[in-house]
């Protein structure tokens, strides 16, 4: 009973003093804080390598649309257009791949040619491809640019994540219509 009573008393004095309070306050409130910065920082970082992936796509299939034929080794140079897009968060682990796609006569689209970066053959010659209904015009050409890039959470509980959390890929696809001439060769794709 004694012993009671001098719990309840101590909780008593807890409840009623006011020193230190800031303190409690101060230590509950700051990772909270702490934890909205660092969340808000990686949003920020992820949103800019996003925007940089859709520039970089774009970019590519125009800078590839002005041509009137293209080879791998002009087409591996499309690498380094990405890198300078990205800098400074740099190109580790990008994936990139380029495909001209023929519109034939009756709006049917194929693979005219095909480009990877290790320099293969992703999608074979003549095979179908699905593109936005709105660029199926009969007797065109498009390229398109494929980019996928994967982006490492920098800070946000790295210890506690578990590592296929922390990489997210970020992929971004992108359609251009030819831009000199009606059709784009690729002579060694």
């Amino acid at each position: 009973m004694k012993q009671q009573r001098s719990f309840s008393g101590i909780f008593r004095r807890l409840a009623k003093d006011r020193e230190g309070m800031g303190a409690v306050e101060f230590a509950i409130i700051v990772p909270i804080l702490l934890m909205v910065y660092i969340t808000s920082f990686e949003l920020t970082i992820g949103l800019s390598v996003a925007k940089r992936a859709t520039r970089a796509s774009g970019s590519i299939a125009d800078i590839v649309t002005q041509q009137t034929s293209v080879n791998k080794t002009y087409l591996k140079t499309m690498i380094n257009a990405a890198d300078g897009i990205f800098e400074p968060y740099g190109i580790t682990g990008l994936k990139l791949k380029i495909t001209g796609i023929s519109i034939d006569a009756s709006s049917k689209p194929t693979v005219a040619w095909s480009w990877a970066q290790d320099d293969s053959r992703p999608y074979a010659v003549g095979a179908a491809v699905t593109i936005p209904s709105a660029l199926t015009v009969a007797n065109t050409f498009l390229v398109r640019s494929e980019l996928t890039i994967p982006h490492e959470l920098l800070m946000f509980m790295p210890s506690v994540m578990p590592p296929q959390v922390k990489t997210v890929n970020i992929s971004r696809e992108d359609f251009f219509r030819q831009r000199a001439g009606t059709t784009l060769a690729c002579t060694n794709c």
